[in-house]
């Protein structure tokens, strides 16, 4: 007997999903926000590529931290390890470094949107294949001012979505002059914890203390109750900064609250970290801080920096989560229905003088029934119909129907525009 194969049937991989059509006006309307709040503060565009050179990262990200040790999805080459990116904004810096930016007007105000990829465990607000929209201000001084200018442009980003009950949860780790006397004082509170930590922590005691107080551990979590806070420990040019900081969060009318356990996982930061939530959700929407050194530690002059990352899949997620209503419409379409074989010959040349009216067109061309086109054209909620039969086609007219009212109109195809924008209004 000839032997029968197993019918496969292939799905997205885990942890990285579609975005279908019935979604897309959702996510046009997101990107529509983000540039136009990105263009109000005066943020540039820039598009990084998907793949790097995985060093970039290990530098850049920290060699201890999750993102590079677990979380890499690493592409063997010839000419050594490439990463998709886990992250923007060690792109941000290389393409900074490698282009010349300095040399334009300082600062310099980047934004970007688009995938990153991080081999997590899926779970709600966390996807292996995820979207991110990022502001980046890099200057020539570390004036608290930018790190509240990123702030503002998160905030007033998430608010254009209709997401309510923002608040901002702030912290400073300080800089490399204050920052070793605290990671001292954490090591000597936890040392005698070690039996307590998961293996995580244990390592991270070795390696990067500071991740201690970021640990999603449930036995871990309560040890930092007690642990030293890092306000206390940081020295007086960081303190100055985060006290102005604070002030313009408050001339802001930002809600904001100190979390001294607030570190963030990755190893550039200094200075300047937040994250920003939505009341009844637990995941951040976003986040970022201030990276004063990370270009410097790429070759480049000393450049301070700021910036931030908002998790589009996570914005998504919140407006289905509390309902939010955005009335997202999709474009009003009118429909071009057809009738014969000379109308159907001549419907592409129309339909190409309608775009350049820029009057936006759904058409029918692969059905042949009137019927079956123009209950198509009320299902999709067209206003208008645009009938073109043969003897239209022939005479050079053709009928506007009122999808509502069902009156019909014949017009000269030379004033078909004008007819159009009549019926409109």
């Amino acid at each position: 007997m000839p032997r029968i194969s197993k019918k496969i049937i292939f799905k997205s991989l885990k942890g990285m999903h579609d975005i279908l059509p019935a979604n897309q006006v959702l996510w046009d309307k997101m990107r529509q926000n983000l540039r136009e709040v990105a263009g109000f503060y005066n943020f540039l565009r820039i598009d990084m590529p998907l793949l790097e050179d995985a060093q970039l990262f290990e530098k850049s990200t920290g060699q201890d931290t999750d993102i590079v040790e677990k979380q890499m999805f690493v592409v063997k080459s010839s000419r050594g390890d490439m990463a998709l990116r886990p992250e923007g904004t060690p792109s941000v810096a290389r393409a900074y470094l490698q282009h010349g930016l300095s040399h334009l007007a300082q600062p310099v105000k980047l934004y970007y949107e688009g995938p990153m990829f991080r081999r997590e465990q899926p779970q709600a607000g966390r996807l292996r294949q995820f979207h991110q929209a990022g502001f980046e201000i890099v200057s020539s001084a570390d004036d608290p001012v930018y790190d509240a200018q990123v702030m503002v442009a998160c905030v007033r980003f998430i608010e254009s979505l209709k997401i309510k009950d923002l608040s901002i949860r702030i912290n400073s780790i300080g800089c490399k002059v204050c920052r070793p006397s605290y990671r001292k004082k954490l090591v000597d509170y936890y040392k005698p914890l070690t039996k307590s930590l998961c293996d995580d922590c244990t390592r991270r005691l070795r390696t990067n203390p500071l991740r201690l107080l970021d640990c999603k551990n449930d036995n871990c979590q309560p040890l930092r109750g007690s642990a030293p806070i890092m306000l206390d420990s940081i020295c007086a040019n960081c303190s100055k900064h985060f006290k102005t900081l604070l002030e313009y969060v408050e001339d802001l009318k930002l809600p904001y609250a100190l979390d001294h356990h607030l570190v963030r996982g990755l190893d550039y930061y200094t200075k300047t970290v937040f994250e920003i939530f939505t009341e009844g959700i637990d995941f951040a929407l976003g986040g970022g801080g201030r990276y004063d050194y990370l270009i410097e530690m790429l070759g480049g002059r000393h450049s301070p920096a700021v910036g931030a990352a908002l998790g589009l899949d996570r914005l998504v997620e919140v407006i289905r989560l509390k309902d939010v209503n955005l009335r997202v419409k999709p474009k009003t379409k009118i429909a071009f229905v057809h009738v014969g074989n000379l109308a159907k010959q001549k419907s592409l040349a129309l339909i190409e003088e309608l775009r350049e009216a820029k009057i936006d067109v759904i058409d029918f061309l692969g059905k042949e029934s009137l019927n079956a086109q123009l209950s198509m054209a009320n299902k999709l909620g067209a206003p208008l119909s645009l009938i073109f039969g043969q003897k239209e086609a022939l005479e050079e007219d053709i009928i506007i129907r009122d999808m509502k009212t069902g009156s019909q109109e014949t017009v000269p195809l030379k004033r078909i525009v004008k007819g159009i924008k009549r019926k409109l209004k």
